[in-house]
């Protein structure tokens, strides 16, 4: 058995300070979500997955490859927001064991009122407290590490349209 590759002091640093980085951070953008919008965050990815989508509907087998969530979540969370109107299900014309989850009016203009205050907490707790290429850096830094960490439901799934998403549908409204 080979010795273990303990860290450095910078690579710890660099890890713990990750770890709080992503603890903290998605605690307070989760936080500021709800009670803005009365969004979570889970309602917030599907809303935003849905409304990039041609015809804003996906087969449940790509929602899930999308939000990165096994199935059986993606529908127990579906089943939440279709109480709220926010989305519904339609069988797959094609193919009669498919369904679709479709983004419905409401859901969009859920969506379309709650995008400009989730952008502006993603400024405020993140994006304006780096430098331009800072930013460009951590976008380079995320991708080099996901794209060797399959998502925990499947394949992966192109990147680069994290941060498009709320700016599109706030551009839409305008």
């Amino acid at each position: 058995m080979s010795e273990p590759r303990w860290l450095t002091s910078e690579q710890m640093r660099a890890w713990r300070g990750y770890l709080g980085l992503v603890r903290v951070l998605d605690d307070r953008l989760s936080r500021d979500l709800q009670e803005r919008s009365g969004l979570s965050m889970a309602d917030y990815e599907i809303l935003v997955r849905l409304s990039e989508a041609p015809e804003r509907r996906l087969r449940m087998t790509e929602l899930a490859q999308a939000a990165m969530v096994s199935k059986s979540r993606l529908s127990h969370q579906l089943t939440r927001m279709e109480l709220r109107a926010l989305v519904r299900r339609e069988g797959c014309p094609s193919d009669g064991r498919g369904t679709f989850a479709v983004l419905t009016q409401q859901g969009y203009a859920v969506l379309a009122a709650a995008a400009p205050g989730h952008v502006a907490s993603v400024h405020e707790h993140l994006l304006d407290r780096l430098t331009p290429e800072q930013v460009s850096t951590l976008g380079d830094l995320s991708e080099a590490v996901l794209v060797h960490l399959p998502p925990p439901s499947g394949p992966r799934c192109p990147p680069g349209r994290a941060g498009r998403e709320a700016v599109a549908v706030a551009d839409e409204r305008a």
